[in-house]
């Protein structure tokens, strides 16, 4: 089942046969925090069926929720951080990140920040190496379960982080750098390792960059991932955790304004946005 935010309330599809419903709720935190949130979906799917969410409908799939996200979870994404953090000696930082018990856990997004399917990402101004991070992205209830998934986009500034590994908060978090969407895949079992998560970049019409990856090159556990997360902190309307990628340009490739960059995930659809 799906999960749409939509101008017109929350929406739930089956995948089978594409029958969709509105929920009894208007309030996407209260629908993300209730615990019986699986069995509310199938009831109003035994309902009558109403229009599925028309493009221009579908906003981002989020109330109040926290974005946070994970650094350094892929052999690639690890490689690609000591390969920007050469010149500045913060190659073994990151390698020891990577093999660290603990992992790398960042404050993203706050809601408003988050912009949805078909809306306008941004680079920084003061940066000259940007990239997107496709991430399958976790939708996580206030007692720490993860009850859905969607796809997110970690807008990176390389070339800031790579100058130094504190500056972080800068090259990840600004206006325009975290996208969310186009649905919550509900799911109450792991998906599988195989699922595939791509990339495409096309600039005045023609791709530039394509790459893909899957979930099974993720070295932590999404339950790992959670458990850090909500260690000693709450979210009383749940939170939103992005895994990592896998999936990263060569390091001669930069963003550019007016490129629209589109990410698929297996059983949950494409987020597409367009750098303003």
């Amino acid at each position: 089942m799906k999960l749409y935010n939509t101008t017109r309330g929350i929406l739930v599809t089956d995948n089978q046969s594409q029958h969709c419903a509105t929920l009894d709720s208007t309030a996407w935190d209260e629908i993300i925090s209730a615990p019986d949130l699986f069995g509310r979906a199938l009831k109003a799917l035994a309902g009558p069926s109403v229009a599925p969410p028309a493009a221009n409908e579908i906003v981002a799939p989020i109330g109040t929720q926290e974005v946070w996200a994970a650094g350094v979870t892929y052999y690639r994404s690890r490689s690609a951080r000591i390969e920007e953090s050469k010149d500045v000696g913060g190659g073994t930082f990151y390698d020891r990140v990577y093999s660290a018990e603990r992992p790398e856990l960042f404050f993203k997004a706050t809601a408003r920040r988050v912009i949805g399917p078909a809306g306008n990402i941004r680079i920084r101004t003061d940066a000259v190496w940007s990239v997107p991070e496709p991430e399958l992205t976790l939708v996580i209830n206030p007692n720490a379960e993860i009850v859905g998934y969607t796809i997110g986009n970690d807008m990176s500034s390389r070339d800031i982080e790579g100058e130094n590994p504190l500056y972080l908060p800068q090259a990840k978090v600004y206006d325009g750098s975290c996208a969310l969407g186009p649905c919550v895949l509900l799911a109450d079992v792991p998906l599988p390792k195989t699922t595939s998560i791509s990339v495409n970049i096309k600039r005045n019409g023609s791709i530039v960059f394509t790459g893909s990856t899957s979930i099974a090159e993720i070295k932590r556990e999404f339950n790992e991932l959670v458990s850090y997360l909500f260690r000693d902190n709450t979210f009383p309307t749940g939170a939103c955790l992005m895994t990592g990628t896998g999936v990263v340009p060569d390091d001669d490739f930069t963003l550019a304004h007016g490129d629209v960059v589109a990410i698929v995930i297996d059983g949950i659809g494409t987020l597409s946005n367009t750098v303003a």
